[in-house]
């Protein structure tokens, strides 16, 4: 059955072996592992999650991937391997299909117009999984990994929750249509609310996180001084935790960002 790439879904479709493989693998997949994968697609990575034993709750938005996949992999949905989904990702709630905190896995190739919204979604959640997989704007993969030493929003959403490693690159070669970007596969594992123990600790970190990326051409304590608390008070707060008076938001480290969360409670 074929397939026209919808570029309102934002759908590229991968063909390298190799990387389904290697995320598969990176997944720790075993015999009856529960896996929730993001935008099946045309099924090939579907197939190789398959292959290696889990079980597969498929979400896919597109009502002609739907019947493509029903008609694909017709066995594994009468097994009951496979449970194909008709949803939008954002708008699917896990605990529907008894997908219970850190008993079971995302692998995905998702789509890139909704990465941010995915992760935090599924990071944040009562029933996050216990490690995620997913294919990613190169960019992107950079960007949570922090590789040029500074943090973002973004950066410290993935790190209070988990461990983030960019696994490899994979060119825009490997893409149909080919995208104008290069990707890469990333890695979330311990996931967690280990951060958060407290009622309140979540939002808190979070607020204070934006507010010091508000304005990011500040200094950091210039976008934490306000109503709140004094600038001299936020001076004797960051001598207190070594952090230089001259840090910018994008300076300071996540277990900086965690303590000055707890200070300013």
């Amino acid at each position: 059955m074929f397939h026209k790439a919808k570029k309102s879904l934002g759908q590229n479709f991968l063909h390298a072996p190799q990387v389904i493989t290697k995320m598969v693998l990176e997944a720790g997949i075993g015999i009856g592992d529960m896996v929730l994968e993001i935008g099946p697609g045309k099924g090939v990575l579907t197939a190789g999650l398959l292959e290696a034993g889990a079980h597969v709750i498929a979400v896919e938005k597109d009502r002609d991937l739907i019947a493509l996949l029903r008609e694909k992999f017709t066995d594994a949905i009468g097994k009951g391997q496979l449970q194909l989904v008709e949803d939008d990702i954002l708008k699917f709630d896990p605990k529907e299909y008894k997908l219970r905190a850190a008993q079971y896995k995302i692998v995905a190739n998702i789509p890139y117009n909704i990465t941010g919204a995915i992760i935090e979604r599924f990071l944040a959640d009562v029933t996050a999984p216990s490690r995620m997989i997913l294919l990613v704007q190169k960019e992107v993969a950079a960007r949570i990994s922090a590789t040029n030493g500074k943090e973002s929003i973004l950066s410290l959403s993935v790190k209070a929750f988990g461990i983030p490693k960019r696994i490899m690159n994979v060119g825009a070669r490997y893409f149909r249509p080919e995208p104008k970007v290069d990707s890469a596969v990333i890695a979330i594992t311990e996931i967690s609310k280990k951060n958060f123990k407290k009622t309140g600790d979540e939002k808190k970190f979070f607020t204070l996180v934006k507010q010091g990326f508000a304005h990011k051409r500040k200094l950091l304590i210039g976008n934490l001084s306000g109503s709140a608390m004094s600038r001299e008070k936020l001076a004797d707060v960051f001598k207190k935790l070594s952090i230089p008076i001259s840090a910018r938001a994008e300076n300071l480290k996540l277990a900086q960002w965690l303590a000055l969360a707890r200070e300013l409670s």
